[in-house]
Protein backbone atom coordinates (compact mmCIF):
# COMPACT_ATOMS: atom_id res chain seq x y z
CA UNK A 1 0.00 0.00 0.00
CA UNK A 2 1.40 3.43 -0.96
CA UNK A 3 0.77 4.80 2.51
CA UNK A 4 2.96 7.88 2.13
CA UNK A 5 1.08 9.16 -0.91
CA UNK A 6 -2.24 8.65 0.88
CA UNK A 7 -1.06 10.81 3.78
CA UNK A 8 0.13 13.57 1.49
CA UNK A 9 -3.14 13.60 -0.43
CA UNK A 10 -5.03 13.87 2.85
CA UNK A 11 -2.88 16.79 3.98
CA UNK A 12 -3.24 18.45 0.59
CA UNK A 13 -7.04 18.37 0.78
CA UNK A 14 -7.27 19.05 4.51
CA UNK A 15 -4.08 20.47 6.08
CA UNK A 16 -5.99 21.18 9.32
CA UNK A 17 -5.48 17.50 10.19
CA UNK A 18 -1.75 18.11 10.70
CA UNK A 19 -2.38 20.55 13.50
CA UNK A 20 -5.08 18.32 14.99
CA UNK A 21 -2.45 15.59 15.33
CA UNK A 22 -0.16 18.07 17.08
CA UNK A 23 -2.94 18.98 19.50
CA UNK A 24 -2.98 22.53 18.14
CA UNK A 25 -5.73 24.65 16.63
CA UNK A 26 -6.74 23.59 13.09
CA UNK A 27 -7.03 27.30 12.31
CA UNK A 28 -3.23 27.38 12.01
CA UNK A 29 -3.67 25.78 8.57
CA UNK A 30 -5.57 28.79 7.24
CA UNK A 31 -3.69 30.72 4.58
CA UNK A 32 -1.39 27.81 3.84
CA UNK A 33 -0.99 25.55 0.82
CA UNK A 34 0.42 22.03 0.82
CA UNK A 35 2.94 21.06 -1.86
CA UNK A 36 6.32 19.47 -2.56
CA UNK A 37 9.74 20.82 -3.44
CA UNK A 38 12.40 19.13 -5.56
CA UNK A 39 16.00 20.23 -4.99
CA UNK A 40 17.52 19.08 -8.26
CA UNK A 41 21.16 19.84 -7.54
CA UNK A 42 21.41 16.97 -5.07
CA UNK A 43 18.36 14.95 -6.10
CA UNK A 44 16.56 15.80 -2.84
CA UNK A 45 12.81 15.95 -2.70
CA UNK A 46 10.71 17.31 0.15
CA UNK A 47 7.40 15.54 -0.41
CA UNK A 48 5.41 17.53 2.12
CA UNK A 49 5.75 21.28 2.57
CA UNK A 50 3.06 23.57 3.95
CA UNK A 51 3.67 27.02 2.48
CA UNK A 52 2.20 30.24 3.85
CA UNK A 53 0.34 32.50 1.46
CA UNK A 54 2.15 35.80 0.72
CA UNK A 55 -0.30 37.81 2.84
CA UNK A 56 -0.39 35.40 5.83
CA UNK A 57 0.60 36.91 9.18
CA UNK A 58 2.63 33.81 10.05
CA UNK A 59 5.24 33.09 7.38
CA UNK A 60 6.51 29.82 8.91
CA UNK A 61 7.22 27.01 6.42
CA UNK A 62 6.25 23.55 7.68
CA UNK A 63 8.16 20.48 6.46
CA UNK A 64 6.20 17.21 6.73
CA UNK A 65 7.62 13.73 6.35
CA UNK A 66 5.70 10.46 6.64
CA UNK A 67 8.13 7.67 7.57
CA UNK A 68 6.37 4.30 7.54
CA UNK A 69 9.46 2.09 7.07
CA UNK A 70 12.54 1.71 9.21
CA UNK A 71 15.48 3.74 7.89
CA UNK A 72 18.54 4.13 10.16
CA UNK A 73 19.79 7.18 8.20
CA UNK A 74 16.43 8.90 7.87
CA UNK A 75 17.34 11.92 10.03
CA UNK A 76 20.56 12.48 8.06
CA UNK A 77 18.54 12.79 4.87
CA UNK A 78 15.61 14.71 6.36
CA UNK A 79 17.65 17.46 8.01
CA UNK A 80 19.98 17.66 5.01
CA UNK A 81 16.95 18.35 2.81
CA UNK A 82 15.65 21.02 5.18
CA UNK A 83 18.95 22.87 5.49
CA UNK A 84 19.63 22.67 1.78
CA UNK A 85 16.19 24.19 1.19
CA UNK A 86 17.00 26.99 3.66
CA UNK A 87 20.29 27.57 1.82
CA UNK A 88 18.41 27.92 -1.48
CA UNK A 89 15.68 30.10 0.04
CA UNK A 90 17.40 32.31 2.62
CA UNK A 91 14.36 34.58 2.71
CA UNK A 92 12.46 31.89 4.66
CA UNK A 93 11.17 33.61 7.81
CA UNK A 94 10.95 30.53 10.04
CA UNK A 95 10.46 26.77 9.82
CA UNK A 96 8.89 23.86 11.67
CA UNK A 97 9.10 20.13 10.91
CA UNK A 98 6.70 17.25 11.52
CA UNK A 99 7.68 13.58 11.25
CA UNK A 100 4.89 10.99 11.33
CA UNK A 101 5.76 7.43 12.35
CA UNK A 102 3.36 4.47 12.64
CA UNK A 103 5.09 3.53 15.92
CA UNK A 104 8.13 4.39 18.02
CA UNK A 105 9.85 1.19 16.93
CA UNK A 106 10.27 2.61 13.40
CA UNK A 107 12.14 5.72 14.52
CA UNK A 108 15.95 5.60 14.06
CA UNK A 109 17.70 4.77 17.31
CA UNK A 110 20.89 6.75 16.69
CA UNK A 111 19.78 10.35 17.26
CA UNK A 112 22.83 11.85 18.93
CA UNK A 113 23.97 13.86 15.88
CA UNK A 114 20.61 15.58 15.64
CA UNK A 115 19.72 15.95 19.31
CA UNK A 116 19.69 19.76 19.08
CA UNK A 117 17.03 19.60 16.38
CA UNK A 118 15.04 16.77 17.92
CA UNK A 119 14.95 18.40 21.35
CA UNK A 120 14.02 21.82 20.02
CA UNK A 121 10.55 23.29 19.65
CA UNK A 122 10.95 23.21 15.85
CA UNK A 123 10.71 19.45 15.34
CA UNK A 124 7.54 17.53 16.20
CA UNK A 125 7.28 13.74 16.15
CA UNK A 126 3.87 12.06 15.84
CA UNK A 127 3.38 8.35 16.57
CA UNK A 128 0.14 7.03 15.12
CA UNK A 129 0.09 4.16 17.61
CA UNK A 130 -0.91 6.77 20.20
CA UNK A 131 -4.16 7.36 18.30
CA UNK A 132 -4.96 3.75 17.35
CA UNK A 133 -7.48 3.07 20.12
CA UNK A 134 -8.53 6.62 20.90
CA UNK A 135 -12.24 7.37 20.71
CA UNK A 136 -12.65 10.55 18.72
CA UNK A 137 -15.15 12.56 16.73
CA UNK A 138 -12.34 14.09 14.70
CA UNK A 139 -12.49 13.16 11.03
CA UNK A 140 -8.76 13.75 10.64
CA UNK A 141 -7.70 11.45 13.46
CA UNK A 142 -10.25 8.90 12.23
CA UNK A 143 -8.49 8.86 8.85
CA UNK A 144 -5.15 8.26 10.55
CA UNK A 145 -6.67 5.37 12.50
CA UNK A 146 -8.07 3.88 9.29
CA UNK A 147 -4.71 3.97 7.52
CA UNK A 148 -2.88 2.06 10.26
CA UNK A 149 -5.76 -0.28 11.17
CA UNK A 150 -5.69 -3.98 10.32
CA UNK A 151 -8.15 -5.58 7.92
CA UNK A 152 -10.50 -6.66 10.72
CA UNK A 153 -11.02 -3.10 11.97
CA UNK A 154 -10.76 -1.30 8.63
CA UNK A 155 -14.32 -1.89 7.40
CA UNK A 156 -16.20 -0.70 10.53
CA UNK A 157 -13.88 2.31 10.82
CA UNK A 158 -14.40 3.14 7.14
CA UNK A 159 -18.18 2.90 7.51
CA UNK A 160 -18.15 5.33 10.43
CA UNK A 161 -16.05 7.83 8.47
CA UNK A 162 -18.18 7.48 5.35
CA UNK A 163 -21.32 8.10 7.41
CA UNK A 164 -19.76 11.38 8.55
CA UNK A 165 -18.56 12.55 5.15
CA UNK A 166 -21.36 11.42 2.81
CA UNK A 167 -23.89 14.10 3.84
CA UNK A 168 -21.22 16.83 3.68
CA UNK A 169 -19.66 15.68 0.39
CA UNK A 170 -22.74 16.78 -1.56
CA UNK A 171 -22.06 20.43 -0.81
CA UNK A 172 -18.37 20.63 0.12
CA UNK A 173 -15.71 19.43 -2.37
CA UNK A 174 -13.24 18.99 0.49
CA UNK A 175 -15.38 16.28 2.06
CA UNK A 176 -15.99 14.68 -1.32
CA UNK A 177 -12.21 14.32 -1.71
CA UNK A 178 -11.89 12.80 1.77
CA UNK A 179 -14.71 10.35 1.01
CA UNK A 180 -12.85 9.16 -2.08
CA UNK A 181 -9.66 8.75 -0.05
CA UNK A 182 -11.51 6.58 2.49
CA UNK A 183 -12.67 4.30 -0.30
CA UNK A 184 -9.18 4.20 -1.78
CA UNK A 185 -7.59 3.21 1.54
CA UNK A 186 -10.02 0.28 1.79
CA UNK A 187 -9.17 -0.81 -1.77
CA UNK A 188 -5.48 -0.87 -0.83
CA UNK A 189 -6.21 -2.95 2.28
CA UNK A 190 -8.16 -5.61 0.38
CA UNK A 191 -6.21 -6.15 -2.86
CA UNK A 192 -7.74 -9.60 -3.46
CA UNK A 193 -11.36 -8.40 -3.41
CA UNK A 194 -13.26 -7.16 -6.43
CA UNK A 195 -14.99 -3.83 -6.73
CA UNK A 196 -18.47 -5.22 -6.05
CA UNK A 197 -17.30 -7.03 -2.91
CA UNK A 198 -15.79 -3.84 -1.50
CA UNK A 199 -18.93 -1.87 -2.40
CA UNK A 200 -21.04 -4.43 -0.51
CA UNK A 201 -18.77 -4.30 2.54
CA UNK A 202 -18.92 -0.52 2.68
CA UNK A 203 -22.61 -0.34 1.82
CA UNK A 204 -21.97 1.82 -1.24
CA UNK A 205 -23.81 1.84 -4.53
CA UNK A 206 -20.56 2.47 -6.42
CA UNK A 207 -16.96 3.35 -5.74
CA UNK A 208 -15.63 6.66 -7.03
CA UNK A 209 -13.78 6.37 -10.32
CA UNK A 210 -10.98 8.78 -9.40
CA UNK A 211 -7.34 8.59 -10.46
CA UNK A 212 -6.24 7.61 -6.97
CA UNK A 213 -8.84 4.84 -6.88
CA UNK A 214 -7.71 3.54 -10.27
CA UNK A 215 -4.10 3.50 -9.06
CA UNK A 216 -5.12 1.63 -5.94
CA UNK A 217 -7.17 -0.85 -7.94
CA UNK A 218 -4.33 -1.49 -10.40
CA UNK A 219 -1.82 -2.01 -7.58
CA UNK A 220 -4.31 -4.26 -5.79
CA UNK A 221 -4.73 -6.41 -8.89
CA UNK A 222 -0.96 -6.78 -9.20
CA UNK A 223 -0.68 -7.78 -5.54
CA UNK A 224 -3.55 -10.22 -6.04
CA UNK A 225 -1.84 -11.85 -9.00
CA UNK A 226 1.42 -12.18 -7.07
CA UNK A 227 -0.37 -13.67 -4.08
CA UNK A 228 -2.28 -15.99 -6.37
CA UNK A 229 0.98 -17.31 -7.82
CA UNK A 230 2.41 -17.67 -4.33
CA UNK A 231 -0.72 -19.47 -3.16
CA UNK A 232 -0.43 -21.87 -6.09
CA UNK A 233 3.14 -22.74 -5.10
CA UNK A 234 2.18 -22.98 -1.43
CA UNK A 235 -0.83 -25.18 -2.24
CA UNK A 236 1.36 -27.72 -4.01
CA UNK A 237 3.81 -27.80 -1.08
CA UNK A 238 0.96 -28.15 1.41
CA UNK A 239 -0.60 -31.01 -0.55
CA UNK A 240 2.68 -32.94 -0.62
CA UNK A 241 3.33 -32.29 3.10
CA UNK A 242 -0.16 -33.44 4.11
CA UNK A 243 0.10 -36.56 2.02
CA UNK A 244 3.45 -37.43 3.62
CA UNK A 245 2.15 -36.75 7.16
CA UNK A 246 -0.94 -38.91 6.61
CA UNK A 247 1.20 -41.81 5.37
CA UNK A 248 3.49 -41.51 8.40
CA UNK A 249 0.52 -41.35 10.78
CA UNK A 250 -1.10 -44.40 9.22
CA UNK A 251 2.10 -46.39 9.68
CA UNK A 252 2.44 -45.13 13.25
CA UNK A 253 -1.10 -45.37 14.71
CA UNK A 254 -3.22 -47.04 12.04
CA UNK A 255 -6.23 -45.68 10.15
CA UNK A 256 -6.99 -41.95 10.53
CA UNK A 257 -10.59 -40.91 11.18
CA UNK A 258 -12.27 -38.60 8.64
CA UNK A 259 -12.61 -35.93 11.35
CA UNK A 260 -8.90 -35.97 12.14
CA UNK A 261 -8.02 -36.02 8.46
CA UNK A 262 -10.18 -32.94 7.90
CA UNK A 263 -8.38 -31.13 10.73
CA UNK A 264 -5.01 -32.08 9.31
CA UNK A 265 -6.08 -30.70 5.93
CA UNK A 266 -6.63 -27.30 7.60
CA UNK A 267 -3.13 -27.10 9.10
CA UNK A 268 -0.55 -24.64 7.83
CA UNK A 269 2.81 -25.75 6.50
CA UNK A 270 4.53 -24.82 9.80
CA UNK A 271 1.93 -26.80 11.77
CA UNK A 272 2.45 -29.80 9.50
CA UNK A 273 6.18 -29.60 10.18
CA UNK A 274 5.46 -29.59 13.92
CA UNK A 275 3.12 -32.54 13.53
CA UNK A 276 5.81 -34.41 11.60
CA UNK A 277 8.09 -34.10 14.62
CA UNK A 278 5.40 -34.79 17.23
CA UNK A 279 4.03 -37.97 15.58
CA UNK A 280 7.26 -39.79 16.35
CA UNK A 281 6.03 -39.95 19.97
CA UNK A 282 2.45 -41.02 19.13
CA UNK A 283 1.31 -44.47 20.15
CA UNK A 284 -2.44 -44.21 19.48
CA UNK A 285 -5.08 -42.08 17.76
CA UNK A 286 -5.74 -40.40 21.14
CA UNK A 287 -2.27 -38.81 20.94
CA UNK A 288 -3.14 -37.37 17.55
CA UNK A 289 -6.50 -36.08 18.81
CA UNK A 290 -4.83 -34.39 21.78
CA UNK A 291 -2.24 -32.77 19.54
CA UNK A 292 -4.87 -31.46 17.11
CA UNK A 293 -6.90 -29.98 19.97
CA UNK A 294 -3.83 -28.02 21.05
CA UNK A 295 -3.59 -26.25 17.67
CA UNK A 296 -5.28 -22.89 17.02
Amino acid sequence: MKTDSIFYRIFQSNPEILFELLGQSPELAQGREFGSVEIKQVAFRLDGVLFPSPDAADQTVWFIEVQMQSDPVFYQRFFAEIYFYLNLYPQTADWQAIVIYPSRSIEPKNQVLYRANLNSDQVHRIYLEDFSKASTESLGIGLMQLIVSDAVDAIPKAKVLLAKTQPLSKTDPKFAAIMELIETIVVYKFPLLGREEIENMLGLSELKQTRVYQEALQEGEQIGEQRGEQRGEQTGALREARSLILRQLTRRIGAISPNSEAKISALSISQLESLGEALLDFSSSADLDNWLRSQP
